[in-house]
């Protein structure tokens, strides 16, 4: 497969490229890092990835670089088979409701940029009569919680947008892959408590690159995470507001 990824250079993303490297698939990289870029397109050739794996600058802040970027990729590639969006911002509650700069950064980058790039993204796929895009949200999105309140609404507002896309174009031959992780240790969780079924990245994207090949609408990684967001999607709301979590 010919394959974009936006976030590979860390977290679950540096996970599902490598996985992709391993067997063979043509990658291009999207980052705001440039040296970052170049040591995971390195690692990337060193998996088995074929040469050259191309990079290109994109900073999910700053929408107006996105057409320059897709271009690029594009071009190396000769067409995409799928797009690959892990990138995004976290903060915790405290953070987000204390930082109004950083508030605003944060609600941009994991909502209305990301839709912005999959909007750029979605008539180029579509000229190429299809393909597969696949998007990061969280469960944080799927039941409003009080310590992701602000967090939480920019990934509900992202896989309902998803959700529609594949509603409205996998007939045209777009599919659209939603996944959800639940608790996934990298750098952005370092600094938080652990709850129960929490998983390393390199699990995470196995799970991620199986919805990927099958096309699974929306899918939870690890797993075990969509029984656990039933069951606190069916909790009734006096018993959130008695619980902190």
């Amino acid at each position: 497969m010919k394959v974009l990824l936006v976030g590979a250079t860390r977290g679950m993303g540096r996970s599902l490229a490598r996985l992709m490297a391993e067997r063979g698939d043509r990658l291009f990289l999207l980052g705001r890092d440039p040296d970052s870029l170049e040591a995971t397109a390195a690692d990337l050739i060193a998996r088995g990835a074929p040469s050259p794996v191309g990079t290109a600058l994109c900073d999910l802040e700053q929408s107006s670089g996105f057409e320059s970027a897709l271009d690029a990729a594009w071009l190396a590639l000769e067409g995409v088979d799928v797009v690959v969006v892990t990138a995004g911002l976290f903060g915790t509650q405290e953070a987000l409701e204390a930082d109004a700069e950083f508030r605003q950064k944060v609600l941009a980058v994991d909502f209305a940029n990301t839709i912005e790039l999959c909007e750029q993204v979605r008539p180029r796929m579509l000229a190429d009569e299809g393909g597969t895009l696949c998007v990061f949200s969280s469960v944080a999105g799927d039941r409003a919680r009080k310590k992701v309140v602000l967090y939480g609404a920019a990934k509900a507002g992202l896989s309902r947008y998803l959700e529609g896309l594949d509603l409205t174009c996998r007939e045209d031959g777009l599919r659209t892959v939603l996944i959800k992780p639940g608790f996934v240790r990298t750098d952005m969780t370092a600094e938080l408590d652990e709850p129960p079924f929490a998983a390393g990245p390199d699990e995470a994207a196995r799970a991620a690159l199986r919805a990927i090949d099958r096309g699974t609408p929306v899918a939870y990684v690890p797993p075990v995470w969509g029984l656990v967001m039933l069951i606190i999607r069916w909790l009734p709301t006096w018993v959130l507001r008695r619980t902190n979590f």
